[in-house]
C-alpha cells in the first residue's frame, strides 16, 4: 500500500513539474515573440510648403531648388516639398496663416514685425540675408528729383509692408516728410518698374536683377537702403507648426546649414545658377554679390536692428500695437 502511495505520489509531483515547465516556457515565448516598437513620428502636414524668392538676388533660394536640398531633407519622412512663389510680405504672412506655407524662406523684417504686430501666429526661426545697398529707388532718366525734400506730391509705387516701403518711409523722413506728403501705390517691383519706364509714376522702388538693369539702363537712384535701412531678410514659421512638429523645424534648419556650406564650396558654380535663374551676365552676379551677406545666425547686431525697424514702423504709424522682437524670435531646441 505505502509502495502504491509513494508511486502515485511522485506521478503527481513529476505531472506538476511538467505542467509547470509548459507554463513558464510559453510565458517565455510570449514575451520574446513581442515585436520591439519603433513607430515613426507623427506631423500634422502632408507637404512642405515653402516660398520660392529669387529676387533681389536670393542666392540661397537659388542653390536650394537647383540642388534639391529641401526635397532630400524631408523625403525620409514621406513628406513632398512645395514652391510658392510669393513675393510680396503680406502675400508671405497669409499664407502662412492659412497653413498653405509651413516655412517663409526669405521674407523681410518689416513683414513680419507688421503681421505679428496684427497679432499673427509668426516667428522668426534665423537669418536669410542683409543687403541695405540693393534696395533702391529709382526715378526717370530726366527726372529732376534731387533729394527726399523733391518727393513731395511724388507718386511712388512699390511692394507694401516690405524692406522697399520701410526705405521710402525713411528716406522721407530725412526730410521732415511722411507717407502722407506722397501717393503711394502698392504694387509688385516688375509692375513698378514697367509702371515707371511708363512714365506713370513718379518713382520706383527696385531690387535685385530689376534694380541693376534699371541702373544700366540710365535711370537715375534717388536712394538706395545704406544708412536708412538695414534690409534684414529673415526666415519664418508659426509657433503653432513648431510645437507640433519640432522636429520638421530643426530639419529645415539642418537643411539651410547644408546650403550655406554647399555655397562656400561651390563658389562659382553658385554663381552660374544665380546668372542662368535671373537671366543676368555673370558679370552682373559677380558685381551684386558682394552686397549680400548670407549668414544664418541671428545676431545681436540683427536683433538690435529689427528692434529699431518696429520702433520706426510704430512711429510713423506703419503698425498700431507694440512687437516684442525678443519674443518673435523663435527658440529650436
Amino acid at each position: 500500500m505505502k509502495r502504491i502511495l509513494s508511486v502515485l505520489l511522485s506521478a503527481a509531483i513529476a505531472a506538476a513539474s511538467l505542467a509547470g515547465c509548459a507554463s513558464g516556457g510559453q510565458s517565455s515565448q510570449t514575451e520574446t515573440s513581442q515585436p520591439v516598437s519603433s513607430a515613426a513620428p507623427e506631423f500634422t502636414v502632408d507637404k512642405i510648403g515653402v516660398t520660392y524668392v529669387k529676387s533681389p538676388l536670393n542666392v540661397p533660394s537659388i542653390v536650394e531648388k537647383e540642388q534639391g536640398i529641401f526635397t532630400k531633407a524631408f523625403e525620409e519622412y514621406g513628406l513632398p516639398v512645395e514652391y510658392s512663389n510669393l513675393t510680396t510680405g503680406p502675400e508671405q504672412t497669409q499664407a502662412l496663416a492659412s497653413g498653405d506655407i509651413q516655412f517663409l524662406y526669405a521674407v523681410g523684417a518689416t513683414s513680419v514685425i507688421l503681421s505679428a504686430s496684427n497679432g499673427a501666429d509668426i516667428k522668426i526661426i534665423s537669418t536669410y540675408s542683409r543687403s541695405p545697398e540693393a534696395f533702391r529707388m529709382f526715378a526717370g532718366k530726366d527726372s529732376k528729383i534731387q533729394s527726399a525734400a523733391d518727393l513731395k506730391g511724388k507718386k511712388i509705387a512699390g511692394p507694401k509692408g516690405t524692406i522697399l516701403h520701410e526705405l521710402m518711409v525713411a528716406y522721407l523722413a530725412t526730410a521732415g516728410l511722411t507717407e502722407k506728403d506722397v501717393e503711394f501705390v502698392s504694387m509688385g517691383i516688375p509692375d513698378a518698374q514697367a509702371a515707371l519706364v511708363g512714365g506713370t509714376i513718379d518713382c520706383a522702388l527696385l531690387a535685385g536683377p530689376t534694380a541693376y538693369n534699371m541702373e544700366k539702363d540710365g535711370y537715375k537712384i534717388v536712394t538706395t537702403g545704406k544708412g536708412l535701412v538695414d534690409a534684414t531678410i529673415v526666415v519664418a514659421t508659426s509657433q503653432s507648426f513648431y510645437d507640433k512638429n519640432p522636429l520638421l523645424v530643426k530639419r529645415f534648419l539642418e537643411a539651410q546649414d547644408q546650403i550655406a556650406s554647399y555655397m562656400k564650396e561651390n563658389s562659382e558654380a553658385i554663381l552660374e545658377m544665380t546668372a542662368k535663374e535671373t537671366e543676368l551676365s555673370i558679370d552682373a552676379v559677380k558685381e551684386m554679390y558682394p552686397m549680400y551677406d548670407f549668414s544664418t545666425e541671428i545676431t545681436d547686431a540683427d536683433i538690435t536692428s529689427m528692434k529699431k525697424t518696429e520702433q520706426f514702423m510704430k512711429e510713423n504709424a506703419m503698425i498700431e500695437n507694440d512687437v516684442d522682437i525678443d519674443q518673435l524670435i523663435l527658440k529650436v531646441e
